[in-house]
């Protein structure tokens, strides 16, 4: 199996979101964008995939010493080869911001309040939507705000959606004392108890969600539209999705609300035809 391969079979499976929001764009510029998704599903592993702590601190220092491997061009991991022929176009500085972001998850599995919770997400949601923009070829400041709210917009809605899954790892990412101002107790969200107050709490997080993603489209310069096709269709198909949950009432504690791949093929052509 080819580096390529192994970030096709881990980050883009025919079906995904990533998947199809990426299917349009030229073989190289998809080749980028699965390999630097395929090495954030890394990242996100350590976090989600380990029960031991001292286990997922190892494999974060790993891909700290790899990361720098990387860049002196000795990379070993099958997605760090992939990732070599487009590291001029991503910077050390925000490749360290996401392993950063990767650590804040490791060390707290709570946010006392928004300032806490915006800090991770700029780490990990805001760092990618840049990255995404880099590997596309976009270098203007405004354009990399733009995308980086992108990115918000969509850990936001990544934070909805995965509540109930979080929760059974012990993880509430919805900082403490926005649960109080909703009177919404951390232990309903542990034991999945479903309440008016919480579906309550959850419009007003869709709402921040979608005032990211307005914010992000006015804001994105008309010139890089067309460059930002792909990151475009996967924030249109995670609006979507979010629509979805709201219209189930935000039932994201026992269930987990998904897309037709046909619909998202639809939403992702839609984008494209936009923005072209």
């Amino acid at each position: 199996m080819t580096p390529d391969q192994y970030c096709q079979d881990k980050a883009a499976k025919s079906g995904s979101s990533f998947y199809y929001s990426c299917l349009l764009l030229s073989p190289e510029r998809r080749r980028a964008l699965t390999a630097l998704q395929a090495w954030r599903l890394e990242l996100d592993a350590i976090v989600h995939e380990n029960h031991d702590a001292g286990v997922a601190l190892q494999r974060l220092d790993w891909w700290r010493a790899e990361l720098r491997r990387l860049y002196d061009g000795k990379g070993a991991h099958p997605v760090s080869l992939a990732l070599q022929p487009f590291l001029a176009q991503l910077p050390v500085a925000e490749m360290t911001q996401a392993l950063d972001g990767t650590e804040m998850d490791l060390a707290q599995s709570r946010y006392i309040d928004e300032s806490a919770l915006a800090k991770y997400s700029r780490a990990v949601g805001g760092t990618f939507g840049k990255l995404a923009a880099r590997l596309l070829g976009c270098t203007d400041p405004q354009t990399l705000a733009a995308t980086e709210k992108l990115g918000l917009s969509q850990l936001r809605i990544r934070i909805i959606r995965e509540m109930g899954r979080d929760a059974r790892q012990g993880r509430i990412y919805v900082p403490v004392d926005t649960l109080q101002r909703f009177e919404v107790p951390a232990a309903d969200i542990m034991q999945s108890r479903y309440s008016p107050q919480f579906a309550v709490m959850m419009r007003d997080q869709a709402a921040q969600a979608r005032t990211l993603y307005r914010e992000a489209l006015d804001t994105l310069p008309r010139a890089d539209r067309r460059a930002l096709r792909a990151p475009l269709a996967l924030a249109a198909i995670h609006h979507a999705l979010l629509d979805e949950i709201e219209a189930g009432e935000f039932q994201v504690l026992t269930q987990r609300t998904a897309l037709t791949p046909m619909r998202k093929l639809w939403l992702a052509w839609k984008t494209w035809l936009r923005n072209g």
